[in-house]
């Protein structure tokens, strides 16, 4: 079964790209299938750091944005949508127009919206605003970014805490980088693979050995919701024994 993911938070700098590039190695690494959407047809970070495995899209023209249904239903997969700022008025304009949560739910693909917070109160309000407009037609991850906050208290003793608890929606820790190790990163336009693994990426050995924990921690949590919220690896096809007289 496929499903689309939003990732976002409508406040620009929150980290939604971040979470965006760490989902799509997550997918990478664990040999999940998926096609990854970029909104950012200027500076995309997925188009500029998985340009193998991810594409523009324009969620103003609905031809285009049409795409994310199409990729769905070509076969089962997560499609991951890496949400620019100021996408959210196309994209709520695209859902509301084609009805695009009940023809989802028609064709069994789960709409899942991913929202990045850090510890201002916009971005509770703006979730607030999202469970307003979406309420139990979709999922729901919350992303605290440590990289962007660190006291997330409000968020916790908030309404909308209680909210994201009755619609049943998930709420995570994304980890904080090392900040000059995430400037190295972007700098040489790596994949967090090969900011890891790779010695001539630019990145001392220090540098990669944080990146290396960090993406660890991260799917930890990843993986906390992983089984809910992730189309499974397809089962591997067994190998005969050639030895085997059978």
């Amino acid at each position: 079964m496929s499903k689309i993911h939003f990732v976002g938070g409508e406040k620009g700098g929150v980290g939604k790209s971040v979470l965006a590039r760490l989902l799509t190695q997550y997918h990478i690494d664990h040999q999940r299938p998926f096609t990854a959407f970029d909104t950012d047809r200027s500076h995309g970070a997925l188009l500029r750091f998985y340009a193998g495995f991810s594409r523009p899209i324009a969620l103003d023209e609905f031809e285009s944005a049409d795409q994310l249904m199409e990729a769905a239903l070509a076969a089962d997969q997560d499609v991951l949508v890496d949400l620019a700022a100021q996408t959210s008025l196309p994209l709520h304009r695209w859902i509301e127009q084609n009805d695009l949560l009940r023809l989802a739910a028609d064709e069994q693909v789960p709409v899942v919206f991913w929202h990045v917070l850090d510890d201002g109160a916009d971005g509770i309000a703006l979730l607030d605003a999202l469970f307003e407009r979406y309420d139990h037609a979709a999922s729901y991850v919350v992303v605290k970014n440590y990289g962007r906050g660190k006291d997330f208290s409000a968020f916790e003793s908030s309404p909308v805490r209680t909210r994201a608890q009755w619609l049943g929606a998930a709420v995570i820790d994304l980890p904080e980088l090392h900040a000059g190790t995430m400037r190295k990163i972007d700098h040489q336009g790596t994949s967090l693979w090969a900011a890891t693994h790779n010695r001539d990426s630019g990145l001392g050995l220090m540098d990669r050995q944080r990146v290396k924990v960090w993406v660890r921690r991260v799917y930890q949590q990843l993986d906390q919701v992983g089984a809910d919220l992730f189309t499974p690896a397809p089962a591997p096809v067994p190998v005969p024994d050639p030895t085997d007289p059978a």
